[in-house]
């Protein structure tokens, strides 16, 4: 039987807060799932109840890969018309808005694309001249059919009311909040570890170099760093005279789980986070969170209830003192509170709120 709804996302590249959200939304809803790349490192797919097609489109030339994702999606062919909701996630699938006239276009903004409006003279900035003109000709051709497109959703959502600002900042569009959802069953508290946890990928905005240096002065704290990226070669050479710090490389599902639940506290400190599905992870375990004090954290955390905000001026002193006064006792005592607090961003709950557009 045919979904009447479709979803639409970017690609699956890795195991991330937005692939999951999309898996659960297509779970929740039977919907059809149209995307532009499978990558080997995602989820399993094959679990979904509605229909996977795959336009495996994405170029294997680095720079260009929004460029070819938002022409795959704007020259795809439906496979029929019968779609009444077409949910769209990502930066480029807003282009296939042109394909579904008749139905109701809704568009789930994890954030409009940071390359095209904020973080516009960061991007550039690390280009050499002829990239930089390269880059700005793709700006020009991908701005104007952004902005086109998102003008023609009836209904734009987004993770957290930090993101909210932005979308209104940069598109003049107001939107509606719902927080991504996390799956409260599927993570359980075991016991209280001596040792503190980074669950992040390995990328500069997740600055988990700066966790490492703090960990460098406190070698009677333990750290396990999970996950991968392409920064984990120089993570690991930064730590390579620390033995209290220890790398595990990608872990399949029940090894992430088995390190959540054991540990004392996670760690968590990325700069301008959207959301961050890592820290409601946490406390879904039971774990208090020690995080950044800005960006979509505060809307999750709350201070010195399940987690510790740290200083971004003071951000290694800061950490090592949070660190250096956490007792098990008192992260035991955070339990129920960590627990508590993750309830409001279960899977039923974000269910319950996206099916009012529906």
């Amino acid at each position: 039987m045919t979904s009447s709804i479709q979803v639409i996302h970017d690609l699956f590249q890795i195991k991330g807060g937005g692939e999951r959200l999309i898996q659960t939304l297509c779970q929740g809803t039977g919907a059809d799932l149209l995307t532009a790349h499978i990558g080997q490192d995602t989820f399993d797919l094959c679990q979904l109840t509605g229909q996977v097609q795959n336009l495996n489109a994405l170029s294997s030339i680095h720079g260009i890969k929004t460029w070819s994702l938002a022409r795959a999606f704007k020259k795809h062919q439906p496979r029929h018309n019968n779609y009444q909701q077409i949910i769209y996630s990502g930066v480029a699938s807003p282009l296939a808005v042109y394909k579904y006239p008749a139905a109701t276009n809704i568009f789930y903004c994890h954030t409009p694309p940071r390359f095209l409006y904020d973080k516009r003279q960061h991007f550039a900035d690390e280009l050499n001249v002829f990239k930089r003109q390269v880059f700005k000709i793709l700006l020009q051709w991908f701005k104007p059919k952004y902005e086109t497109a998102v003008a023609k959703m009836d209904v734009v959502l987004t993770n957290s009311n930090y993101v909210k600002q932005r979308i209104e900042n940069s598109l003049g569009i107001q939107a509606k909040v719902i927080y991504p959802p996390c799956d409260t069953q599927h993570f359980k508290w075991m016991s209280a570890g001596d040792y503190f946890l980074s669950m992040a990928r390995h990328d500069e905005l997740k600055r988990i170099d700066s966790i490492i240096q703090a960990f460098k002065k406190m070698p009677d704290k333990k750290l396990i760093v999970a996950s991968g990226g392409h920064m984990t070669p120089q993570l690991v050479k930064l730590a390579a005279d620390s033995p209290n710090i220890t790398f595990t490389g990608w872990l399949d599902e029940l090894q992430l789980l088995n390190l959540l639940g054991n540990c004392l506290a996670t760690v968590y400190l990325p700069i301008d986070e959207d959301f961050g599905m890592s820290p409601v992870e946490s406390m879904s375990a039971g774990k208090p969170v020690i995080c950044s004090d800005h960006g979509g954290l505060l809307e999750s955390v709350i201070d010195k209830e399940t987690g510790f905000f740290i200083n971004n001026d003071d951000l290694i002193n800061d950490l090592i003192d949070k660190v250096s006064n956490l007792s098990p006792e008192q992260a035991k005592a955070m339990r129920p509170a960590c627990e508590s607090r993750a309830q409001a961003f279960d899977t039923n709950v974000f269910m319950r709120k996206f099916n009012k557009y529906l």
